[in-house]
């Protein structure tokens, strides 16, 4: 209404020979945020061409909820199997002139049908949806007369009314293009190009409509977004979603194409996947249960990719119930972590990884037994490749680059703290407090500017950082690591175990000595992690750390 643009459509024109290929699906008009979250399928006539939206589709449906519908998000503090805590609201503008129409130009709400009943004479509420029972624009007019909201020659109201429905009846404001290819392939490599922002309908989307018109016995649809919301909710939770599900399935399943591409999808395809369905999510809900008891969760998993390997050994020995606990597996777990660990910070997965994919899964078909992860196989399976998951002492030397906020830095911290129970809480830590690194804090230890660098540059680097078991410890948040470190650990004992098991060097502790301790902490973790990632340091090869 205010004349901005709400950008171009991408439609597709299906012929009727084509309508069988796709599972297609209607446009919301309801939505509650607990029980109508997803597009519900829809069976279109096949004696006629169908209009598909590819791009365009999610400012479609807030219009077509806006005009038609309802939408019920969840109250503030009410249980979600409440159903009082999603009241239906419906869209209204208010046609009187106020503070925050002069701010903004027009105020719209989601609104409840109790909070009608409570308005004041500075609202009128008027359902946006009624405004497709005007036949025309006088029509608006009259309505405004009707309702004395033209008194006075007050203009206001009767203009946003007017002006609502030009935009809705009479405007051309929508502008779209429409493809009439029948390649979907080609379709679909026009939708990407044309997408350059938003969240338009993904690529997946389109493969996922294939395997649900696919499937005999199951809705693929339904299944997956289940799959995605249950591995989500493991442990502290992950952020999975369809793409992984549909990349992993046809890793799991030995389909010879992984690629995201149509031909991978056809009908063979996906009744192979449809046949194996509760294998493969047996296996995906398995590793994703091991990444839980490994501490890994959505902050510092930096590729789901690099799971699919950890998933199709679990299919592959049928994914026991027992794994993440069994003394029996206890070695193969072992090889799993070290193997992921290694594989997000060389970030073997990274970028365009089918081929290194392909390769994994191609090292651990060729290993007739299946009784222990074939982590070797592996690792000489990708040692000739760009994907190496070997070290050299430069790239040990960028893993000790890792910084507090990034999320591979917990992997290297854990290869540094092996005894910590992650299965546990636990929580990563400034060894020396955040708060004390800032000019005021120099200025009062008397500390030369020119020298603050040492202390500034390096708050957040892996030499201040420790992991430990508990929750989040307020107190220490704020105390000197040399005063809280004396009152954690009172006696010798406890103090060089503390130090041993947490690296912190025999050093003056106080925060003025803060680049010694740094520096010398540094090197400490160099030479550990050259020890677990297997790197020849060189005599030389001591690292600047300042």
């Amino acid at each position: 209404m205010k004349g901005y643009p709400i950008g171009s459509f991408l439609f597709w024109e299906v012929q009727p020979d084509r309508i069988g290929d796709f599972q297609f699906y209607r446009f919301m008009d309801r939505f509650h945020a607990r029980d109508l979250k997803h597009n519900e399928p829809i069976t279109p006539p096949g004696n006629r061409e169908v209009v598909a939206v590819l791009d365009g589709q999610q400012r479609l449906t807030a219009l077509n909820i806006g005009l038609t519908g309802w939408y019920a998000y969840k109250m503030p503090k009410y249980w979600w199997n409440n159903d009082l805590a999603f009241p239906k609201r419906g869209l209204y503008l208010n046609l009187l002139e106020s503070e925050d129409t002069s701010e903004n130009g027009y105020e719209f709400k989601f609104l409840r049908d109790k909070d009608l009943e409570t308005q004041d004479g500075n609202k009128h509420w008027f359902k946006v949806g009624d405004i497709l029972k005007f036949a025309d624009i006088q029509s608006t007019f009259e309505y405004c007369v009707e309702q004395g909201l033209t008194e006075n020659r007050k203009k206001y109201s009767s203009n946003t009314l007017m002006g609502l429905w030009r935009v809705i009846a009479d405007l051309p404001i929508i502008q779209y293009f429409l493809e009439e290819e029948q390649n979907l392939d080609k379709v679909l490599n026009i939708f990407i190009r044309v997408n350059s922002g938003g969240t338009p309908l993904s690529y997946s989307d389109m493969l996922l409509s294939i395997a649900t018109a696919a499937w005999q016995e199951r809705d693929a649809r339904q299944e997956i977004y289940d799959l995605v919301e249950e591995l989500n909710g493991i442990g502290d939770g992950f952020s999975f979603n369809k793409d992984y599900i549909l990349k992993a399935s046809l890793f799991l399943t030995d389909i010879t194409a992984i690629e995201f591409r149509v031909n991978s999808f056809n009908r063979e395809n996906m009744l192979i996947i449809e046949e194996n369905w509760n294998r493969i999510a047996s296996a995906l809900k398995g590793a994703a249960f091991l990444l839980a008891t490994w501490g890994y969760n959505w902050q510092n998993l930096a590729s789901n990719l690099a799971v699919i390997p950890l998933a199709y050994f679990l299919y592959q020995i049928n994914s026991p119930s027992n794994f993440t606990t069994s003394q029996k597996y206890k070695e193969d777990r072992a090889k799993m972590r070290y193997w992921l660990r290694v594989a997000l910070l060389k970030s073997t997965f990274s970028g365009s990884s089918d081929s290194a994919l392909r390769n994994v899964r191609r090292a651990m078909q060729e290993i007739k037994t299946k009784e222990e992860y074939p982590s070797d196989s592996i690792y000489q399976a990708l040692s000739t490749t760009t994907r190496s998951m070997s070290f050299d002492e430069p790239e040990l030397d960028g893993v000790l680059s890792h910084r507090y906020g990034q999320n591979n830095t917990f992997s290297v911290l854990s290869f540094l703290y092996p005894w910590l129970k992650y299965d546990q809480q636990f929580h990563m830590d400034h060894v020396f407090p955040k708060s004390l690194f800032n000019s005021k804090e120099m200025r009062k230890r008397s500390i030369p500017e020119e020298d603050w660098h040492l202390w500034l540059d390096h708050v957040n680097d892996l030499g201040n950082l420790q992991l430990l078991q508990g929750s989040v410890n307020q107190s220490k948040l704020d105390e000197e690591f040399e005063s809280w470190i004396k009152g954690e650990c009172p006696s010798p004992v406890h103090l060089n175990s503390y130090k041993e098991l947490h690296m912190i060097p025999d050093v003056d502790l106080s925060f003025e000595n803060f680049p010694e301790f740094y520096a010398t902490r540094t090197k400490m973790m160099r030479e550990k992690l050259a020890e677990e990632l297997n790197v020849q340091l060189s005599k030389n090869g001591d690292l600047d750390v300042l």
